[in-house]
């Protein structure tokens, strides 16, 4: 009972307070790549924590007391008798539904995300192929719309999308600029953590943690491809042509440069910024994988 106790205390103190302590962190601008794996390793303890937590509660106390054998005996996946010397019933594996239901329901929301991402995508293409006209020079498509727009839709048939208003008010080096951040998009596959995350918070709908990651991975990863971005142009450049295309929102699936916490985003690529120190960056992945294997190590011995 004692081990249900820490691990559910453990739960709630990372869905409920340690999204906020993340959000406030300074050094997650300055690296954003860690910030996006931090969020993800929250996401994951989370729901490790939970189902072990669910587990110690609803199955009975002969097995919970074998731990992680127990569990594994209820399952069907380890032989013999475990320590207790009680036998798994049919009640022991109807108890297995609740820990089960936390890990697949956020399981089944990512199916059902990307298939609907995936559908909406392709119903985009199929309009561009009829309003868009390709504009090889810039390796995009553009669209005759008179909102400056600039956006990406990433997947096995990727396309960059510029609207006629943003070729009207981007010079040639600001408009590839804003192509080099959508290209970012595409070559690190930032979509497929958008239907994480969107997929995270539908499973578990007025979670903090779900809330907050959402928004903050959304950030986080604009923010990454800024910084490809400022590897081939300069500051200024970007930051002018990030004004222009500001208001843009991007269409169902697509990722665009753009949208919310453009000013967040526009004050940083202003202010020149140095790394977090090495300690600090590796503390941070240590610890981004440690928490989640830290539920199950208090699981893996026989409990008090």
């Amino acid at each position: 009972m004692i081990t249900a106790v820490v691990l559910a205390g453990y739960a709630i103190l990372v869905g409920a307070a340690a999204p906020y302590a993340l959000s406030r962190a300074r050094w997650a601008h300055r690296a954003p790549i860690v910030g996006v794996l931090a969020w993800l390793g929250l996401m994951v303890t989370f729901v490790v924590s939970t189902a072990l937590a669910l587990y110690h509660l609803v199955l009975t106390e002969e097995h919970v007391h074998d731990g992680i054998v127990g569990l594994l005996s209820v399952c069907g996946l380890a032989t013999g008798d475990p320590a207790g010397g009680s036998t798994p019933t049919l009640g022991d594996a109807a108890g297995l539904l609740a820990p089960a239901a936390i890990v697949l329901l956020p399981v089944g929301w990512l199916v059902r995300t990307a298939w609907r991402t995936r559908r909406a995508r392709r119903r985009h293409l199929d309009l561009l192929t009829l309003v868009g006209t390709p504009a090889p020079e810039y390796g995009a498509t553009v669209v005759e719309h008179g909102v400056p727009a600039v956006y990406c839709l990433p997947g096995r048939s990727c396309r960059i999308v510029v609207t006629r208003g943003a070729l009207d008010v981007l010079s040639d080096e600001q408009l590839r600029a804003v192509l080099e951040h959508e290209r970012s998009h595409i070559a690190g596959r930032h979509d497929v953590l958008h239907v994480v995350t969107e997929a995270f918070a539908r499973a578990f709908p007025g979670l903090p943690l779900a809330r907050q990651a959402k928004e903050q991975i959304t950030l986080l990863l604009e923010m990454v491809a800024d910084d490809r971005a400022l590897r081939f142009h300069p500051r200024e450049v970007l930051a002018t042509a990030m004004c222009e295309v500001a208001d843009a929102r991007a269409p169902q699936a697509a990722m665009g440069a753009g949208g919310p916490g453009s000013l967040i985003r526009l004050h940083r690529v202003l202010t020149p910024h140095d790394r977090p120190h090495r300690a600090t960056w590796l503390g941070v992945v240590t610890a981004s994988v440690a928490a989640p294997l830290l539920p199950l190590l208090v699981a893996c011995g026989p409990t008090v």
